[in-house]
């Protein structure tokens, strides 16, 4: 049962969305991003981005300019952050160590935390006896009580140790989250989470508490899968005698068969959408409905602005199913959005995007040497304009099918594309060393694996050059393609097992034929 709506806040409420800078920016970011945003607009209240960088070895400034520029692009504009500046920064995390580790001594003079000397040696020994016990796989409480001066002793002589929270090991807790009500939680079930690492940086958990803490926010609005993660930040509240904020966890996003939303199955980052050519007004509009109902919108067919969507905000309009992020709608709703624009507006968008200046300079050299008339450069370059591509799947293993069936290029390129989805990077260099790496992995010819990839990416057998050619489309078009090609194989690929059978089948009944 949903909590009465929250529809005139006492004080204007502060609200914060925290990326963390460790990839692409995800259309995830932005869905809560919007809530947050048109909460606050519509309560006079204040909109903070902060960054969570705590995460230092997969923490990128790339991924942090990334996410503002693709967050601005769609119009969530915030009104504190580490560009904009505000009261109560600094606004990344990286900057804010010496507040978490003050915080993480705090807890532990008082009792609420301990610190924890267990190996990773011994910590994966006890999660393998955990797991051939068919127990939950959790700290035992190994350090939690070990004297308070040996333990500070130790630390002061250089033993690596990490700072957990000691939680309690009876009764329940309560969450009152204002969509979902009362939830509780056994604490028998939740273990004692680590706070500070060895490093000295905080987890999530330690610093997103003491953040939004200083920070003043008043209503933390996120995904539903910190509903786990919220009776910990309740018990840090507690044991500072902090007041802790109103939750909100909004359903997480769905494939159509119902699971999380992942690159996977989708697209997911909003580069990837901003350079197939969807407008920000319809991407605000599509995620404005992701388990969300504007009044009215139905005479509309569903097309709403996001000025709209904040005059109207009401809590009590939010459905907890899980919404279903369904591209093709998407796409239908985008058409709609183009067609209501003026031929004038769609021009200056088409130049701005998909025939800028910038970005055909990006490739208009590769394409030089292959025409002879300015009119074939349409043609030449078109896999550089579209988006996905519609070449014949046979076309990527047609070339070397008598040494690798599509099981093996299927294989072949799902491997690369993991591989190329870890690049902190992406330029020529990067993307030649990385797939140099992947023939060596497969120990497949160069020549081999360059065109399976060539023609996954441009649906061609000839193109400009691949590393070339890659750096330009960029990372998202390129892992969308990569993708799609896999999805086509598949079918292809289970052909190829089942004649794989059928020989090894053969080969079986002539070995017993006398």
């Amino acid at each position: 049962m949903m909590n009465e709506p929250l529809t005139t806040p006492i004080t204007p409420p502060r609200v914060r969305i925290a990326p963390s800078p460790t990839g692409d920016p995800h259309v995830g970011t932005a869905y809560i991003a919007l809530f947050n945003h048109a909460f606050a607009k519509r309560h006079g209240g204040r909109f903070v981005l902060r960054i969570e960088d705590t995460d230092q070895s997969r923490s990128t400034l790339e991924s942090e300019q990334a996410i503002l520029r693709s967050l601005r692009w769609l119009g969530l504009d915030w009104d504190e952050g580490p560009d904009v500046g505000g009261d109560y920064g600094p606004y990344r995390q990286s900057e804010r160590t010496a507040l978490y580790q003050e915080h993480a001594e705090q807890l532990i003079s008082q009792g609420g935390a301990y610190r924890c000397f267990c190996t990773t040696e011994r910590l994966s020994e006890l999660r393998a006896r955990q797991k051939e016990k068919k127990e939950d796989t959790r700290y035992d409480g190994h350090c939690r009580e070990l004297d308070a001066e040996a333990s500070r002793a130790r630390a002061a002589a250089g033993e690596p140790c990490v700072v957990r929270l000691k939680m309690l090991a009876e009764g329940k807790t309560l969450i009152q989250d204002l969509l979902r009500g009362e939830i509780p939680y056994d604490n028998r079930q939740i273990d004692d989470q680590i706070l500070l690492k060895s490093d000295g940086f905080p987890t999530y958990h330690l610093a997103n508490v003491v953040d939004d803490h200083l920070m003043e926010i008043s209503h933390v609005i996120r995904a539903e899968e910190w509903i786990p993660s919220t009776p910990k930040h309740l018990r840090l509240y507690e044991l500072f005698g902090w007041t802790p904020p109103v939750f909100v966890h909004l359903p997480l996003l769905r494939n159509k068969d119902k699971s999380k939303i992942s690159k996977r199955k989708n697209p997911v980052s909003l580069d990837y959408y901003e350079r197939a050519g969807i407008l920000p007004e319809a991407m605000l509009n599509f995620l404005g409905l992701m388990g969300y109902s504007i009044p009215d919108v139905e005479e509309k067919e569903e097309q709403f602005t996001l000025a709209e969507l904040i005059e109207t905000f009401d809590w009590s309009r939010f459905s907890l199913g899980g919404p279903v992020f369904d591209v093709e709608k998407l796409e239908w709703l985008n058409g709609n959005w183009i067609r209501a624009i003026s031929p004038e507006d769609l021009l200056e968008r088409l130049y701005a995007h998909v025939l800028s200046k910038d970005y055909v300079a990006s490739f208009v050299a590769h394409v030089q040497p292959r025409i002879r008339r300015l009119d074939e450069f349409v043609d030449t370059a078109a896999f550089f304009f579209n988006g996905k591509l519609e070449s014949p799947t046979e076309l990527i293993f047609d070339k070397f099918k008598k040494r690798h069936d599509a099981k093996d290029v299927l294989d072949a390129l799902l491997a690369l594309t993991e591989r190329l989805d870890r690049l902190l990077g992406w330029d020529e260099a990067l993307l030649e060393q990385a797939l140099r790496d992947q023939v060596e992995a497969l120990e497949w010819k160069v020549g081999d694996l360059f065109m399976a990839a060539r023609i996954a990416v441009t649906g061609r057998k000839a193109s400009p050059g691949l590393f070339e050619t890659m750096a330009a489309l960029g990372k998202p078009m390129c892992q969308f393609r990569f993708r799609d090609a896999c999805e086509r194989l598949k079918p292809l690929a289970k052909e190829a097992v089942q004649e794989r059978q059928k020989r090894a089948a053969a080969a079986r009944l002539a070995e017993q034929t006398p």
